[in-house]
C-alpha cells in the first residue's frame, strides 16, 4: 500500500495543526470564553490582551470574527 500527499495537502495540515490557517478559529476553552467576554466588554486592558494574544493567537481571531459579525 502507498500513501500519496500532494504538497497542498501537507502544507494545509501543517498550517491548520499549528493554528496558522485562516479558517474558523479553534474553538475557546470555557476561561478563553469568558476573556474574550470580557476583551470585547472593554473589561481586559490592551497591553493585558496582547499578552494572552502572544500566547494564544486564536484569541485574536476569535475577536475579529466577533467585531465582524455585529
Amino acid at each position: 500500500m502507498s500513501i500519496h500527499f500532494t504538497v497542498s495537502d501537507l502544507t494545509r495540515n501543517l498550517f491548520h495543526s499549528l493554528g496558522l490557517d485562516q479558517r474558523a478559529p479553534r474553538p475557546l476553552n470555557p476561561e478563553q470564553s469568558l476573556l474574550l467576554e470580557c476583551y470585547l466588554a472593554g473589561q481586559v486592558p490592551e497591553s493585558a490582551w496582547n499578552d494572552y494574544v502572544f500566547e494564544t493567537p486564536d484569541l485574536a481571531r476569535h475577536a475579529a470574527a466577533r467585531r465582524s459579525h455585529h
